[in-house]
């Protein structure tokens, strides 16, 4: 595929979703809502279940199904509020000692007016800098879309695998294009040049490894199943410090 055809396919609505991603991997799902600042942002569905008997933290976008849903999640783009409730869920699971799994499809923060007047920077950057000391491991899996920093707010842990049919990029082509030539038609030869795709990720070392995908949403869970549970396994036996050690290292090298 290229890396146009890549980005179709990450923003397809075939994709499988974050609620069907939480119901598969993991079994007795409790959802928690809220920052405690007074939002609920739907965008960011976070909870506890049990993933193979084990308690677990999971977090995931949400871009809906209804036109309504849609809407209130402004199409998977998550606003300061579902920010702070993932932070506070991954303070919570540091509490409690539970690894975290995120799991991510969105083009990017909410860009609103409203975002930025309730502060869309600071609440990505505390969770960047939150993730950078949580004492427990974390896992990310970008399923579909990951954009820029709204991508990066869950995906600055230990690990981060890509589906592949996904894309991992600062903006979307279409912006990249409008930028650099001043026309977002060019949005297929940008997506060439930024190299978004898991292959070129891979290549670049900027992400663990590339998880297969095929059309039946539970053959891409059961994927999804087979490679976290023995590299949460493998974190898990690491010593705090030698966690802490590994993620510094993982991202001095970039």
């Amino acid at each position: 595929m290229s890396a146009a055809e890549v980005v179709k396919a990450a923003r397809s609505d075939q994709k499988v979703t974050g609620p069907e991603l939480i119901n598969g991997l993991v079994t007795d799902f409790f959802e928690l809502h809220g920052d405690r600042l007074g939002s609920d942002d739907p965008a960011i569905i976070g909870g506890i279940g049990r993933f193979h008997g084990q308690p677990l933290t999971v977090i995931a976008t949400n871009r809906g199904a209804t036109p309504e849903e849609k809407m209130a999640t402004h199409f998977g783009c998550p606003s300061p509020g579902g920010y702070r409730k993932a932070r506070r869920l991954m303070e919570q699971a540091a509490h409690f000692h539970r690894p975290v799994l995120c799991l991510v499809n969105t083009p990017g923060a909410y860009p609103g007016q409203t975002a930025e007047e309730n502060g869309q920077g600071a609440a990505i950057a505390q969770n960047l800098l939150t993730l950078s000391q949580l004492p427990v491991p974390v896992l990310t899996v970008i399923f579909g879309e990951g954009g820029s920093g709204g991508a990066l707010a869950l995906a600055g842990g230990d690990e981060v695998w890509m589906l592949a049919h996904s894309t991992y990029s600062i903006l979307s082509p279409e912006g990249f294009a409008s930028i650099l030539w001043k026309d977002s038609r060019k949005a297929p030869q940008a997506a060439e040049l930024m190299q978004l795709t898991p292959t070129a990720l891979k290549q670049a070392g900027i992400i663990e490894g590339i998880i297969p995908e095929p059309r039946d949403h539970q053959k891409v869970i059961a994927a999804i199943d087979k490679v976290i549970a023995p590299r949460l396994q493998a974190l898990q036996q690491l010593t705090v410090p030698a966690l802490l050690a590994k993620r510094q290292q993982r991202y001095r090298q970039f």
